[in-house]
């Protein structure tokens, strides 16, 4: 019998630590990348979801394998032990951009100042990394890797090719910025052909979840 392929998918932002207690972080649920770990699950696909801090989890009843991150570092870390053994990997999480370029994590900044300056850096490009890393490394799965783009509906389709080509993946989910908050999604599937997939307008984001794997394995 032919082994089901394993899946590895992102989800929730990350928190970049100012100090003690602040932090730079996306509005991210990770309802989205957690509907789709689920529904991989109830596949009965092996299913790891990395998942940032959220205040929501997978349905506990389901065989998914769930390890936490609170930084882009933490997610680093993960992706870089267990990307390379998945044969489908869905980069859903949330990843902010920038970071503060000097944390200060042990102390709080006092609010002693009328204002104060932060620095920020660029966090690792995540999504690139492991595209890159599977292709030098010859692996050819199945599925590959997908990201996801959101953006502003006006230019989702140009953006998210954009950003499919630069990032080097497989496929991108384009979604617009409504899907934010929301409990359903309207996205499309596009590959490096520029086939452009829809999915069915306004999916609940657990049959979204079902509908994007069966396009993809």
């Amino acid at each position: 019998m032919t082994p089901k392929p394993s899946i590895l998918i992102t989800a929730g932002p990350t928190h970049e630590p100012i100090d003690a207690v602040r932090y730079i972080a996306n509005r991210s649920s990770g309802s989205l990348g957690i509907a789709l770990a689920e529904a991989a699950a109830r596949h009965s696909l092996p299913t790891t979801l990395l998942l940032g801090p959220t205040s929501i989890t997978p349905d506990p009843t389901l065989p998914i394998t769930t390890l936490r991150f609170t930084t882009a570092t933490d997610l680093q870390a993960l992706l870089t032990e267990h990307a390379p053994q998945a044969d489908l990997v869905i980069m859903a999480a949330a990843v902010a951009d920038y970071r503060p370029a000097t944390p200060s994590p042990n102390t709080k900044i006092p609010r002693d100042q009328d204002s104060i300056t932060l620095t920020l850096e660029k966090t690792p490009d995540l999504v690139a990394a492991v595209a890159q890393q599977r292709r030098e490394s010859g692996r050819q799965p199945g599925g590959g890797v997908i990201a996801f783009a959101l953006e502003h509906k006006d230019n989702l389709i140009e953006r998210a090719t954009a950003k499919l080509a630069r990032k080097g993946v497989d496929a991108i989910v384009a979604n617009p910025l409504e899907t934010m908050d929301a409990p359903t999604i309207t996205a499309y599937l596009i590959f490096p052909d520029r086939t452009t997939i829809p999915a069915p307008p306004n999916l609940p984001k657990p049959e979204f979840g079902r509908w994007l794997l069966d396009q993809l394995l």
